[in-house]
């Protein structure tokens, strides 16, 4: 069986995908500090909540494929791909510390992935010649 998600709902699952990655982003620090509030014997993050942000990716880099599949916008198939790998070179600069950067920096290319999935949405939504 395929899966075959149309342009529009990939957007849409890419939009709710990096909105929940971000909200993850947003949280972990907080729960982190609340756990090394109450026990104070660990403080290094939970292997599967790292993980976490994988998943996010994996369903990003699905919703990207299917968007830039069937969009005709150029600009959007860049736009979403460089996004994606943006969004995976913080995260793993992030997990791996290969260069000293602050760890917000990956909100950029989340935002920016939002913003370029509900762009597209809006846009194969209102004009269908143009796209999808």
């Amino acid at each position: 069986m395929r899966l075959s998600l149309s342009s529009q709902k990939s957007d849409y699952i890419g939009a709710i995908s990096s909105t929940l990655c971000m909200i993850h982003c947003i949280t972990t620090p907080f729960i982190f500090i609340v756990s090394a509030c109450s026990a104070s014997c660990c403080s290094t993050t939970p292997l599967w909540w790292q993980w976490i942000d994988y998943v996010f990716l994996i369903i990003s880099f699905s919703a990207v494929i299917q968007s830039s599949k069937k969009t005709k916008n150029n600009f959007i198939k860049y736009a979403l791909w460089t996004s994606w790998v943006g969004l995976l070179l913080a995260i793993l600069n992030v997990q791996l510390q290969l260069i000293l950067v602050n760890d917000s920096i990956k909100f950029v290319p989340a935002l920016s992935l939002i913003g370029f999935h509900l762009y597209n949405y809006r846009s194969c939504k209102n004009n269908t010649n143009e796209c999808c």
